[in-house]
């Protein structure tokens, strides 16, 4: 699952070891942090997403619980204060219109 936030951008996905865990994988550390806090992040290099975490399904269900109630905002993308991944959202808002209208 592809989560996009306006202050991150997860890739979720089941622990291949341990379907109790999920595998929360980001391509800014800070993003990991933004969302579940203090928790462990590995950074790897080599990897299609260079940090991640791995997590109790439980855990990850709350905090984008939390998320959802946290909603305040009318327009999405006008909600994500770092220009950065503002263009970059926009990019795949773009590719997504584009998904829309084939």
């Amino acid at each position: 699952m592809w989560v996009f936030l306006n202050d991150a951008f997860l890739s979720i996905v089941q622990d291949m070891d341990d379907p109790d865990r999920l595998l929360v994988r980001a391509r800014h550390e800070q993003d990991v942090e933004n969302v579940f806090g203090a928790v462990e992040v590995a950074e790897t290099e080599d990897a299609d997403y260079r940090f991640r975490t791995f997590l109790p399904r439980a855990t990850v269900a709350e905090a984008m619980k939390k998320q959802t109630e946290a909603i305040d905002y009318t327009n999405f993308k006008n909600s994500v204060p770092d220009h950065k991944r503002h263009d970059a959202y926009m990019g795949v808002w773009q590719v997504m219109r584009r998904f829309q209208k084939s």
